[in-house]
């Protein structure tokens, strides 16, 4: 078995070696990439040695309980065990491919007791035939190889190979989603927390004028229409409050999940926001094809279809197999190993296809249209990636510029209110003037917590439409190779 086994392995390397790849050997197309961004602003970074945090982008925003309900996440989110779980799947199917490049050898030991009839056919004999029973012991083994001369074999473990790849950047971008929808969902409850206390403020003080107003009236000095449109605009702000607790509930909820928390048990405590977006580096557009999980996966779905072409190609070409057997069989288990009781058989079989129906012509048709197909989706996913920066930008430039001017809007609003009163006091105007500057004043409070929610949110979405500090070279190395060891592996 020694000697068989040697023979095959000498004679496939040598096949091996004169053999050949058919099919494309894989190249990147190009994709329309921009020379700058359109948008600059304040939002990046001058400094060219600036870069996202890698592993840990969120922490640029320099929030210790976000760093902690990040951590949270990467160890119990549910969808990122799934992602691991593809992952690995990926690198077993990448080592499953591996194995047709060695021999395939299995043992299948038997013992047999046979009895023959008495009345069997003689086929002419005269002499009738003995009720004999007999034993029949065997060791046998079998080995089979297919010589991969045309590449067939290593095309589908590139193919494996570059899915594997593929799979550990899904699982990046699986993270960069997660991790990113966690940061926007904080800081918008951290907004609606600011949102709330400006209601709960207005509501106060909505409900001292009220009791200015009732006890005018109770004075003789304000009539029941004052009451009335007091008592209005304060429960309109209480309902206000009521909603906004609400959102402030499906936002919580939302983070639960997100860290593997059950929605009735998690809690955040109330804490207003009162951080700033932080300067995001953006660097060229040339960098999100290298930074981005999701443009690297389309880039190795293309890969691994290319390798499939060759895959279909080498199907046109002989299929070249080697075989061999041997062992031991023996009537006599006590003879079973004795020299007379060693078997074995060698040979080998090529099958070239001619007529079949067209198959091997469609399906390499197929191939070079899902590769067509995965070319396609790659571009999509680069202009995708450049629209989303791009939006990023845009939004954080012009929320920076509303934010300065609802400012203004604030302290005006502020100030007619102020005006209002005094003539109402005075006997200038009716209530109504009050009602609409306190109705003013809090659609302005509350827009500009809105804005600066808005600019955390924003920052969120620069950072992760940039891939989060990760980088297309984390995928070098997770590749599957072969290895001879794999020759006695079951």
């Amino acid at each position: 078995m020694t000697r068989l086994a040697l023979a095959i392995g000498c004679v496939s390397a040598l096949l091996i070696a004169t053999g050949c790849e058919v099919g494309p050997n894989y190249k990147r197309p190009t994709a329309q990439v921009p020379a700058q961004w359109s948008e600059t602003g304040p939002w990046h970074t001058a400094a060219p040695s600036d870069s996202i945090p890698k592993g840990t982008w969120w922490s640029l925003f320099n929030t210790i309980e976000l760093d902690g309900l990040e951590t949270q996440a990467i160890a119990a989110n549910q969808n990122l065990e799934a992602a691991k779980a593809r992952l690995a799947q990926a690198r077993a199917f990448a080592r499953v491919q591996s194995s047709g490049l060695f021999p395939q050898t299995n043992v299948s030991p038997s013992a047999e007791r046979q009895r023959y009839s008495g009345n069997r056919p003689t086929l002419g004999s005269s002499t009738p035939p003995n009720t004999d029973t007999e034993y029949t012991f065997g060791i046998p083994f079998n080995i089979n190889y297919e010589v991969d001369l045309f590449g067939a074999v290593r095309r589908n473990l590139e193919s494996a190979n570059a899915q594997l790849q593929a799979s550990a950047a899904d699982l990046e971008n699986v993270k960069l989603v997660m991790t990113s929808e966690l940061a926007a969902d904080y800081f918008t409850i951290r907004e609606l927390d600011a949102e709330i206390e400006v209601v709960r403020q207005a509501l106060e003080f909505q409900q001292k004028d009220y009791d200015l107003v009732l006890r005018r009236k109770n004075g003789g000095i304000a009539s029941g229409l004052d009451v009335a449109e007091q008592a209005t605009i304060l429960d309109a702000t209480r309902a206000q409050l009521d909603l906004l607790r609400q959102t402030r509930f499906q936002f919580e909820h939302a983070i639960a999940v997100l860290v593997g928390q059950p929605a009735s048990t998690f809690k955040l405590a109330v804490h207003p926001l009162d951080a700033a977006p932080p300067a995001i580096p953006t660097g060229v557009p040339s960098d999100v094809l290298q930074r981005r999980p999701d443009v690297a996966t389309a880039e190795r779905q293309m890969a691994a279809a290319n390798a499939q072409i060759g895959v279909a190609k080498a199907a046109f070409y002989p299929n070249i197999s080697l075989f061999g057997s041997g062992g031991v069989l023996s009537r006599d288990v006590t003879t079973l190993f004795n020299a007379p009781s060693f078997i074995w058989a060698l040979g080998g079989q090529a099958v070239q296809p001619i007529f079949n129906g067209g198959r091997n012509r469609a399906n390499l048709a197929s191939t070079q249209a899902a590769y067509d197909q995965t070319v396609a989706n790659y571009r999509q996913n680069v202009l995708v990636a450049f629209q989303q920066v791009e939006d990023a930008l845009s939004n954080l430039n012009t929320l920076q510029s509303a934010a300065q001017s609802q400012e203004k809007a604030v302290a005006d609003a502020q100030t007619a209110l102020n005006i209002a009163n005094n003539r109402y006091v005075g006997g200038i105007t009716t209530y109504l003037d009050v009602v609409t500057a306190e109705e003013t004043l809090l659609s302005n409070q509350r827009l500009m917590t809105q804005i600066r929610g808005q600019q955390m949110v924003s920052a969120v979405i620069l950072a992760k439409a940039l891939g989060g500090g990760w980088n297309v070279d984390a995928l070098n190395g997770i590749e599957v190779h072969p290895h001879p060891g794999q020759i006695i592996q079951p």
